[in-house]
């Protein structure tokens, strides 16, 4: 396990890429013995900082946890990150919403369902059943995931490990909402789905059961995952259930429509 002054170190580094846009090396390979643990410890070490310059906190999300992600990453372990006010991009019904290509490294874009809460959820034993229970409203949300940490290697080609995934913030970097958002128990979750088009083309389709069944199962690791740490999921919170597709590559002049069907359209471009 890595000790406070580490953790502190490679928080900074983190910080540092985001700011210069220059990724860092894996930090599992410089430090063969971190844990799960010591990557949640830098990710949380890295998320203070950021509220320390004003940023607030709004929410979770959980990632890889479909087959589809878990066989893109090579990764078979969920991981969950943090979700801050500066990460929302809010489209407009009707207009295509502009994001600055130059805020990331290497943007991806996924498909999601995102879960806004009434009431908290805390562990270790929340069912999916309490999920719905507790949940507001579910709406079509894009995340864009980002690598501070280059996602491989620059000198052995090795894929990052898990740990280097977690110590990343679980990779988020944005999230875009503003379709229609309804009531968990007023359309069949599982059969939610969307077509991703870029520049027009048809990249992605897929349905939120790709996402270990149904979406509110992933809510529900979240929140039990969060209570050895003394932690919830709290009301109004976001919280994304996991991409239910593979990540596409977006770079400055890509258009992206996400039809979600009777759950409305979301229309971006980077610029």
């Amino acid at each position: 396990m890595l000790d406070d002054e580490h953790i502190a170190r490679l928080a900074d580094e983190l910080h540092e890429a985001e700011r210069s846009r220059v990724q860092v090396e894996h930090f599992s390979k410089r430090f063969p013995g971190m844990t799960i643990e010591d990557g949640y410890r830098i990710s949380r070490a890295w998320v203070a900082r950021q509220m320390a310059e004003g940023r607030k906190l709004i929410g979770h999300k959980i990632g890889l946890t479909s087959r589809a992600m878990q066989l893109s990453s090579q990764i078979d372990e969920p991981d969950y990150g943090t979700l801050l006010d500066s990460m929302l991009f809010t489209c407009t019904p009707g207009q295509v919403l502009r994001i600055p290509a130059e805020r990331f490294i290497a943007p991806r874009v996924e498909v999601e369902l995102a879960f806004i809460l009434k009431a908290p959820l805390r562990g270790p034993d929340v069912t999916v059943e309490q999920v719905l229970a507790a949940t507001e409203v579910v709406t079509p949300a894009i995340e864009i995931i980002d690598a501070r940490i280059e996602q491989v290697d620059r000198h052995t080609k090795v894929m990052r490990k898990v740990f280097d995934t977690i110590s990343d913030n679980a990779a988020n970097a944005g999230i875009v909402v503003g379709a229609r958002r309804v009531a968990p128990d007023a359309v069949d979750l599982p059969w939610c789905g969307a077509i991703l088009r870029q520049n027009g083309v048809v990249e992605e389709t897929g349905l939120a059961a790709g996402v270990q069944g149904h979406p509110a199962v992933g809510i529900a690791w979240l929140a039990n995952k969060l209570a050895p740490w003394g932690e919830r999921l709290e009301a109004g919170h976001i919280v994304l259930a996991g991409s239910f597709t593979r990540p596409v590559a977006a770079k400055a002049g890509d258009r992206f429509e996400a039809d979600y069907g009777a759950l409305g359209v979301l229309r971006f471009d980077f610029i």
